[in-house]
């Protein structure tokens, strides 16, 4: 057991990409696959942003990022991931699973999320999001 001391810092997440509060009431919990995030793109400072298209993988019933072009089942727009996840531990070691929480239904300021998403992607949650 390490019981050394260490100190960790945190940050605010960045919610600018939501619209509105409506729907944060109501979020679900999710698995990460942290395999299938790319450290430069969707967690460059060791955790996954806010606001990242989800889709679920459906082999493991995880969830990965959105990818339209993917056929694992992350094909599918499922939802936003609705707090950032830190995926890497203060000693630099990645967690290949994490919890986090999966707005699926919300309004959405489509210029301010982290990553984009196409028109296949929006198409999968119209009805239950909105891009404003």
């Amino acid at each position: 057991m390490d019981l050394s001391m260490r100190s960790v810092s945190f940050g605010q997440d960045r919610r600018d990409w939501l619209g509105s509060a409506h729907g944060t009431d109501a979020p679900v919990s999710v698995t990460l696959d942290v395999s299938k995030f790319t450290s430069g793109t969707h967690y460059p400072q060791g955790f996954i942003k806010s606001g990242i298209p989800l889709g679920k993988v459906t082999a493991s019933g995880k969830y990965g990022p959105y990818d339209n072009a993917a056929s694992d089942g992350r094909e599918v727009c499922v939802g936003f991931l609705f707090t950032d996840q830190n995926v890497v531990s203060p000693r630099g070691v990645a967690s290949t699973t994490v919890v986090g929480s999966m707005l699926l239904h919300c309004f959405i300021r489509e210029a301010k999320l982290p990553v984009s998403i196409d028109s296949a992607g929006k198409a999968d949650v119209a009805g239950r999001v909105v891009f404003v």
